[in-house]
């Protein structure tokens, strides 16, 4: 958080699926780069760049929720030791790795903060106007103090521009704190945006996908149900063949972050074998390779093999690196319900119902689970192989109090979260900056 970016946008060429090819650059001081609606725009697509930041949604963010967790191991081949301590659950303060998250994830909040800041001022925009794009800023700021709690716990809250040495002297506030300032920029987000448009933008249905998530993660299961339930029977979104979903913003697909050969995610390469020219950073666990039923149309779409080798392939342009990585999908919403229905101790048929939608279209029969308990088990293991490499597995055995008893590396519950970074703790003087317990 102690990077300073005044960030300016400059277009580069767009074409109909990749919008968001931008570069931010620094020449133009910041009070002229923002003068008008069309400046708005410019911000507002710089405000997902950080997103494709490789210490991120690029590569580190997805692969280490599966590496802390038992979907992925670090590889025998492997050269990281950044990955090796995560895989251990053995990480210091000064990891990189660690470091790069909650560097991009600032970034991206700030980014959004100084946007924010410039809306009300432009005489060029409507009320209407000027609130789809707050919308989507908020939606964006969100995404972010969201991914950065479910690593650190409780997080500094920014809702206002760092520029210069201000503001950077910032406490951490209670996790309470941050999912209300969370959900109320969802909500915001909610009511103002659009319910179509491109996938690599917010909508209206992205924000309650990701209220969905949010509620679950914080235990509010009726408010989790209910927003799931508006994503199914409202946003229009449809599962196709399982294989399908990964082409950029397929039906199922609610929200992804874009990625081109000029802004390129590193996933395929740090997943992929040597001898596909790969460096194998990481690999399969057996425990997750066993974790599939005979005949899951999910296990060929998910795993391929050089030899004797495993390796994830949902994201797989090893040579661009232009695949675009999904973070909301509709599968999530049917196991949401489900799992609300479940911690609500609703109708068993109801919650059989949501599974066996995810369960049919991965060639599967109807789950045996037929007792709340049995269900919620049954959700766990169908969330592990439904989302296998894409960066849920490690908050979902955080969220549920479960990581403890099923990691061997994880000994205790401040292992749960990552310790906030060592530069962070050095550089920010507020008295609420303190480390987290056992680091």
């Amino acid at each position: 958080m102690r990077k300073i970016f005044i960030l300016i946008i400059a277009f580069l060429p767009l074409s109909s699926c990749d919008v968001l090819d931008v570069e931010s650059q620094n020449a133009i001081p910041e009070d002229k780069a923002i003068k008008d609606k069309a400046g708005i725009e410019k911000g507002i697509l710089g405000s997902y760049t950080s997103f494709q930041a490789l210490g991120y949604f690029g590569r580190s963010y997805v692969i280490f929720a599966d590496l802390a967790a038992d979907n992925l191991e670090h590889s025998v081949d492997g050269t990281a030791q950044n990955y090796a301590q995560i895989d251990n659950n053995a990480v210091l303060p000064e990891n990189g790795a660690v470091s790069d998250i909650w560097d991009s994830g600032y970034e991206g909040i700030n980014i959004a903060n100084n946007i924010i800041a410039k809306v009300p001022e432009m005489a060029d925009m409507t009320t209407d106007e000027q609130n789809v794009a707050l919308a989507e800023l908020y939606f964006v700021r969100a995404f972010n103090h969201f991914s950065l709690m479910n690593w650190f716990g409780a997080i500094p809250i920014k809702t206002t521009p760092t520029i210069g040495a201000s503001g950077l002297d910032v406490p951490r506030d209670p996790v309470a704190k941050v999912y209300e300032q969370i959900i109320s920029d969802l909500t915001f987000a909610e009511a103002n945006l659009p319910a179509g448009g491109t996938k690599v933008r917010a909508s209206k249905y992205a924000a309650t996908a990701l209220l969905a998530r949010v509620y679950l993660y914080k235990g509010d299961y009726a408010n989790a149900k209910t927003k799931a339930t508006d994503v199914i029977d409202h946003g229009g979104y449809t599962l196709p063949n399982y294989a399908d979903v990964w082409t950029d913003e397929s039906a199922e697909s609610i929200f992804e972050i874009d990625f081109t050969e000029i802004n390129r995610n590193r996933i395929a390469e740090y997943n992929f074998p040597k001898t596909l020219n790969g460096r194998r950073e990481v690999a399969p666990t057996a425990s997750v390779l066993a974790s599939y039923e005979i005949g899951d149309a999910r296990y060929p779409a998910s795993i391929a093999f050089s030899g004797s080798l495993a390796y994830p392939i949902k994201y797989d342009d090893l040579s661009l690196g232009a695949d675009n990585v999904i973070i909301l999908r509709l599968a999530e919403m049917y196991l949401i319900r489900a799992e609300a229905e479940a911690n609500l101790t609703g109708s068993i048929q109801v919650i059989q119902k949501d599974i066996n939608v995810v369960r049919t279209r991965a060639k599967l029969p109807d789950t045996s689970a037929n007792t709340h308990d049995q269900l919620i088990r049954a959700i766990e293991r169908e969330r592990r192989v439904e989302f296998a490499f894409e960066g849920h597995r490690w908050f979902d055995l955080v969220r549920t109090g479960r990581a403890v008893e099923l990691l061997l590396t994880v000994n205790g519950e401040n292992q749960t979260r990552w310790p906030i970074p060592l530069t962070e703790i050095v550089t920010n003087k507020s008295d609420g900056m303190e480390q987290n317990p056992g680091y």
